[in-house]
């Protein structure tokens, strides 16, 4: 960090996606919301930052990568997976280049393929394993890596102190595992605060986390430097609240960077478009149209029906995306050196996203990505890029006050992921809670059979805490896929119940079944995290 800078940019990207992986199936449709990010996020975004670092620019990035997410990275099963699907595209994208040859799609067919021939150099560089770049990114001082709760737990909408802290402990301990560092600060699944949620992450060493806005603004007292300072919690931890405007900028489809007409069209895809017997072999078995990652559309305009959209120009669009990196930068600029002349000190502008954000629903946000770091890093004493720690260990004035609880949802609220939709999960969920603190109360110190049987249970329940299902079910996207899973993990911590209290028989095969078919968190959940202090 530069101390005299006259503020600071903390810049943080959240990746997560939900635990999916179905080795009872040949092919699973929902492991495409891995591969897919992989190719069309994740190693773009990483190709960049090495590259950065290569280079020698003296960037700083936080990247949140939560605990499923790095399971998933490092399966062998579901990377040997990826693998197939992405050269089955790749496959497809060469014989597209030949058929859009001397058409206004050419160039966005070519592009397409080579920004697909990109991410597999990527992949192949670090041997099919992207934590390891993430690890070597955070070892050169570029990035700071920190998790989040174990399974994207919603922590407001838990029942149980005990259940909260073993989101945030397991969450933790899988991190140092993958990463080989306990990290300094914790992404609270969707910036969900409650009262309390402080003194847990304290008790664990979390020195920072992230939240909505609102958290800091409402809060009590209310912080002198509003949002453009972290503040200390009543429990201990700092808290960086997230600056409107520069997730306005960047977050907002129809105010923001990404809703420009000249970048690529999400919603228009080959799947939908191309004659379906040349399609057809890169389906899914169930051979219905479906998204496959080849758009040669731009957005075109704010009301454009797709079948209206226009061709996509690459080099159009990779202008543009540097003109809003510099847009960007020198907006960030001006905001620091006005604000500070109000509040007397530099101020600090905390901007997370989601990192899917760059690459998967905005194809050229990788670009951008790279260019903000550029433009920030030629010009450090007027915006300095920092990392939370960076900020915290600089000595910044932190006000103690008790922070709001909020998220970064619909209102600010819990209401996306409890409302009609979803209500009914929480009496399961809750349930099993107690259950859970109950049955490690029970068996205080136990091995064998016993031991693996409560370790599965817990595994089970932090499954079915993840704030995906609810999200989903309230989104109306996978709302079948969802409710199957959410259901399974509670079925599955009933028979487990069953077993450890005498009601049913012991199946070794089917526990080592399910202990194969889910198996994160095997080194990680151990089952007394649930006794009750």
């Amino acid at each position: 960090m530069n101390p005299s800078a006259r503020g600071h940019l903390c810049l943080v990207l959240h990746a997560h996606l939900p635990f999916v992986r179905h080795p009872e199936h040949r092919t699973f449709l929902e492991e495409d919301w891995l591969f897919e990010a992989i190719t069309e996020c994740y190693a773009p975004v990483l190709d960049r930052l090495t590259r950065l670092a290569e280079e020698g620019v003296p960037y700083r990035l936080t990247i949140s990568v939560s605990p499923p997410l790095a399971a998933m990275l490092r399966d062998p099963l579901l990377r040997g997976r990826y693998e197939a699907r992405r050269d089955r595209l790749l496959e497809l994208a060469g014989h597209e280049l030949e058929r859009t040859r001397d058409t206004p799609f050419a160039a966005a067919a070519a592009a397409l393929r080579e920004a697909m021939f990109s991410s597999r150099r990527v992949w192949n560089r670090w041997d099919g394993d992207l934590t390891a770049a993430l690890r070597h990114l955070a070892e050169l001082g570029r990035v700071e890596l920190v998790t989040s709760t174990a399974t994207h737990g919603y922590l407001p909408l838990m029942a149980t102190r005990e259940a909260r802290r073993a989101q945030i402990q397991v969450g933790l301990k899988s991190h140092e595992r993958v990463f080989g560092q306990r990290p300094a600060g914790m992404w609270l699944a969707e910036c969900g605060f409650e009262r309390g949620v402080d003194r847990l992450l304290a008790d664990e060493g979390v020195a920072y986390f992230f939240t909505e806005a609102h958290a800091l603004l409402y809060a009590h007292p209310r912080p002198r430097f509003s949002v453009f300072a972290p503040v200390a919690t009543a429990g201990g931890p700092a808290a960086f609240a997230r600056d409107p405007e520069c997730g306005r900028q960047v977050w907002s489809a129809t105010e923001g960077y990404p809703g420009d007409f000249v970048y690529r069209e999400y919603y228009r895809d080959l799947g939908f478009d191309a004659d379906y017997d040349a399609i057809r072999p890169y389906l899914h078995p169930d051979g219905v149209r479906r998204h496959l990652g080849l758009k040669y559309f731009r957005i075109t305009g704010r009301h454009v029906p797709l079948h209206h959209k226009e061709p996509y120009d690459p080099a159009a669009a990779a202008r543009r995306a540097a003109e809003h990196a510099r847009h960007f930068v020198d907006s960030q600029r001006r905001r620091v050196a006005q604000i500070r002349e109000v509040i007397g000190q530099a101020p600090v502008l905390s901007a997370p996203y989601d990192a899917e954000l760059f690459g998967h629903w905005w194809f050229e946000g990788p670009a951008f990505l790279e260019a903000v770091l550029r433009e920030a890093a030629r010009d450090p004493e007027s915006l300095g890029l920092a990392s939370p720690s960076d900020i915290l260990a600089g000595g910044a004035y932190v006000d103690t006050v008790d922070v709001n609880p909020s998220s970064w949802g619909v209102e600010g609220s819990s209401r996306v992921w409890l409302n009609g939709s979803n209500a009914w999960m929480y009496p399961h969920l809750h349930r099993m809670e107690r259950r859970m603190v109950n049955l490690a109360m029970s068996h205080p110190t136990v091995d064998g059979q016993t031991h693996r049987l409560l370790n599965q249970a817990v595994r089970e329940l932090l499954l079915a805490q993840a704030s995906d299902w609810p999200f989903i079910v309230t989104n109306r996207t996978s709302v079948t896929y969802a409710l199957r899973r959410f259901q399974t993990h509670v079925d599955r911590f009933q028979r487990l119940d069953d077993m450890l209290s005498g009601r049913a028989h012991i199946d070794e095969g089917w526990l080592a079944e399910i202990e194969g078919r889910d198996p994160i968190f095997a080194d990680d959940a151990d089952y007394r995290i649930f006794l009750r202090l």
